[in-house]
């Protein structure tokens, strides 16, 4: 994987109050970074002729997201554009992760390109050039476009080609300017939180459905790949998993088993088709006695799956722990809660460690390859100081350990190229609505206003240092299990 683009290293100490402690260095052309996504974030969702989402149709139906939210105004970064990319200047980022929402290039899915569309992400990736920020693209980060879901979404062999059309469309208007591209965001929470438990759009609950949907969102990575190769643009393309290691609760042969058997159904049924070129044996059968069928899966389908990438992409939040359970194939998940664990805000237990263990895990058995953490972070309540600050001392801890954790890994050998916060703001949070707050700058809910919060300041410090502190941090307002 070629370099991304480095515009400062200022060896500064960390900002911290008292005297400055020791700090954990990392190599010198780590890449220092933060995410979103376009549904989250843009708003503008019937201007310059983009099309309808399944999120907007999902978010717009009664009852399935918390509170009603929707994406329709969400941060309002459409209309704030170059205001949010200054304060990404301010943050001092060397790249910046964001997606492109496939309906405001291609309003139907297929057919003509919507050039006003493309325009924003024009002027959204010149923005970010001009402020000596790599741009970093997710093509699908779970916006399909609902003419197409209303065609059999997913579940439709055809829209693995129509991705790869858009894809090229997308390659053929900034391929020149980015150096950093992702196909895909998590095909196992649009394939199977959105498919088979009906939480994420388009909301089904059918297991069928959803290992079709996963299978062609695979197909089209590798479709994409090869659009990007053929296109001879000189980018890096990757796809980003959500990876979780796994714990059996109790030390039993049976929660062994449970644990092996998830983890095939959240790893390494994506990990071995795209680094490997195959499904895992033991989980299709799971799949298969669960009455699925892989009529889908043609001939050649594992090898195009499987073409060559530059990195791959780790989205990590915690570890998951199972037990052996006989009600849905072998395992049940997050059963007991895990005594004296701190938490977030949302309820999710937080295991800095386990970091360590997936990515060694990974490296050991994939042959080492590049990898980034394109999303870490945690959701945690903020509120305004008297004095104007947002204090979240609870954020900079688990950054903190998250971080050390990352430097063990890469004390251990593991090839780890960079690191991206979710998220650089609050925004919509799916089917959680507004109510979870990850941002490292704060959106005010009824002005927008934003304000960076500690922890946006406590990240620079990081990035100008190139390091994060060795020294334990306060854990002030942690809940635990």
């Amino acid at each position: 994987m070629a370099t991304v683009g480095h515009h400062r290293r200022t060896p500064t100490a960390l900002r911290r109050s008292g005297p400055v402690m020791a700090h954990l260095t990392f190599p010198d052309l780590f890449t220092w970074g933060t995410a979103t996504s376009a549904y989250q974030i843009e708003g503008a969702v019937d201007v310059d002729g983009r099309g309808e989402s399944i999120w907007d149709r999902f978010s717009h139906t009664p009852g399935r997201t918390a509170g009603g939210g929707t994406g329709d105004v969400a941060c309002d970064h459409f209309h704030r554009l170059d205001d949010d990319l200054d304060l990404l200047a301010d943050l001092g980022v060397d790249a910046y992760r964001f997606s492109i929402a496939w309906p405001r290039v291609v309003s139907a899915g297929t057919g003509p390109i919507n050039s006003a569309g493309l325009d924003f992400y024009d002027r959204l990736v010149d923005g970010l050039l001009d402020r000596g920020i790599t741009p970093a693209a997710t093509l699908y980060h779970w916006d399909l476009p609902q003419a197409l879901q209303d065609r059999g979404g997913w579940r439709n062999r055809d829209v693995a080609g129509w991705f790869a059309d858009y894809a090229a469309a997308v390659f053929d208007r900034l391929g020149d300017r980015v150096d950093l591209w992702m196909t895909h965001n998590e095909p196992w929470m649009s394939g199977f939180i959105g498919h088979w438990r009906g939480v994420h759009a388009p909301g089904t609950t059918d297991l069928q459905a959803a290992l079709e949907a996963i299978h062609h969102m695979l197909l089209s990575h590798g479709l994409a790949t090869q659009a990007l190769r053929a296109a001879d643009h000189p980018g890096n393309i990757g796809i980003v998993l959500n990876l979780q290691p796994h714990r059996p609760v109790r030390d039993t042969a049976a929660d062994r088993a449970a644990a092996r058997d998830s983890d095939g159904y959240c790893n390494r049924w994506f990990l071995d088709a795209i680094m490997r070129g195959f499904y895992p044996a033991d989980t299709q059968a799971l799949f298969e006695g669960a009455g699925v069928h892989f009529d889908m899966v043609a001939d050649t389908d594992l090898e195009v799956i499987a073409t060559p990438t530059d990195f791959l992409g780790i989205n990590y939040y915690s570890l998951r722990r199972v037990m052996a359970d006989d009600t849905e194939f072998t395992w049940k998940v997050h059963e007991p809660p895990d005594e004296g664990v701190p938490r977030t805000s949302m309820g999710v237990e937080i295991h800095a460690d386990s970091l360590v263990d997936l990515l060694r895990r990974v490296a050991d058995d994939y042959d080492n390859p590049p990898i980034l953490i394109t999303e870490n972070g945690a959701p945690f309540d903020t509120s305004l100081d008297d004095d104007g600050r947002l204090r979240d001392d609870d954020r900079i801890a688990f950054l903190t350990d998250h971080l050390q954790a990352a430097h063990r890994a890469l004390r251990a050998g593991v090839d780890l190229r960079g690191w991206f916060v979710w998220s650089f703001m609050d925004n919509f949070e799916w089917a959680a609505g507004y109510a979870p707050r990850f941002g490292l700058v704060h959106v005010d809910d009824d002005t927008l206003t934003r304000t960076p919060k500690d922890s946006f300041w406590f990240y620079r410090d990081v990035i100008r240092a190139n390091g994060v502190p060795a020294d334990e941090p306060d854990r002030r307002t942690w809940a635990t299990a």
